[in-house]
């Protein structure tokens, strides 16, 4: 008897936590099925392709199928960081990366924080949808734009700087106003979503919190420094952990569409280098082993970010 009934309690204890991760499930299933299409589009598109990182390690050739080719080893990481046009492009890479993280990520906190101050509702409205606008348009039109204000022929920046007496730039050549067009074309197009992120976290601020600090005689900017910033801390510190992961990740199509033989030196990073050697040159492993490494740095920089942050007392993402 008191071997059975102390052989209940465990088996008891067993089998609780199944059912309470039964219940919660049962109980939140309107919300994993929120999930699931995007849970769905992970796996196809992210981790199944992920198998595809093994023809890094072997000379693959298309008609001998992903794993028929002859097995190298590191060879092409070898090659990878023993060629000198390599490291030029990670400097490139990690220029324009340094740029938008010191520039271009402030900019949404700092618009966010001058909207919250205006009061009329439909100014404010009017403000925060004109520059929202440009994060549905394609790079092709941002590009497109730029071009036509740019360019040496009709372009009405050049026109402006002719009529003031002065020579005409020919930006989209120029090696020295690459980086500076590039940085102000994301902030066009981007600086309106991180824009609404931002204003969303200030909303959920507590308004006593003004108010009491407005009895103390705290003036604006005290409020901001004080109230504002320290309540959406959090947000900023996850969207830097998310910004610091897509170092090497810039994006293929804008810097491509914006690139050409005159400005490659400072324009060719390692999308569009990875695009070159495996589609136009046919590298296939040597090209899937600079997005390899490209996603192992990228991994290992948000895994130490998260860290970092989590020993300043943030949350982190995960």
């Amino acid at each position: 008897m008191d071997a059975t009934m102390a052989v209940k309690p465990t088996t008891a204890v067993k089998t609780k936590p199944k059912r309470n991760v039964r219940n919660r499930i049962l109980k939140n299933r309107y919300i994993y099925l929120m999930i699931l299409p995007g849970l769905i589009y992970f796996v196809l598109f992210k981790y199944i392709p992920m198998v595809g990182l093994a023809i890094s390690f072997e000379d693959f050739q298309p008609y001998r199928g992903m794993f028929g080719g002859p097995w190298v080893g590191f060879e092409y990481f070898h090659q990878l960081f023993t060629d000198p046009a390599f490291w030029m492009i990670l400097k490139n890479t990690l220029i324009l990366f340094g740029l938008n993280l010191l520039i271009f990520f402030p900019i949404p906190i700092v618009l966010a924080l001058m909207l919250n101050e205006i009061k009329v509702q439909f100014f404010k409205r009017s403000v925060q949808t004109i520059i929202y606008i440009p994060y549905f348009m394609s790079w092709v039109i941002v590009v497109s734009i730029t071009y036509v204000l740019l360019t040496t022929d009709d372009g009405i920046i050049n026109g402006i700087l002719v009529e003031l007496g002065h020579q005409k730039i020919n930006f989209l050549l120029s090696t020295s106003w690459f980086r500076p067009i590039y940085v102000l074309q994301n902030i066009w197009q981007g600086a309106g979503w991180g824009t609404i992120i931002y204003l969303a976290a200030i909303t959920s601020i507590d308004p006593g919190l003004y108010e009491a600090a407005k009895m103390d005689g705290a003036s604006r900017l005290r409020q901001i420094w004080h109230i504002t910033l320290p309540a959406i801390r959090s947000v900023i510190v996850i969207l830097l952990i998310l910004k610091i992961g897509q170092v090497l990740d810039l994006g293929y199509e804008h810097v491509y569409l914006m690139l050409n033989s005159m400005n490659r030196s400072v324009a060719e990073i390692i999308d569009t280098y990875v695009y070159t050697a495996g589609l136009q040159e046919g590298q296939w492993s040597y090209s899937t082993a600079i997005g390899f490494f490209k996603s192992l740095i990228g991994l290992i920089l948000v895994m130490g970010a998260n860290w970092l942050a989590k020993k300043v007392g943030e949350e982190g993402v995960y």
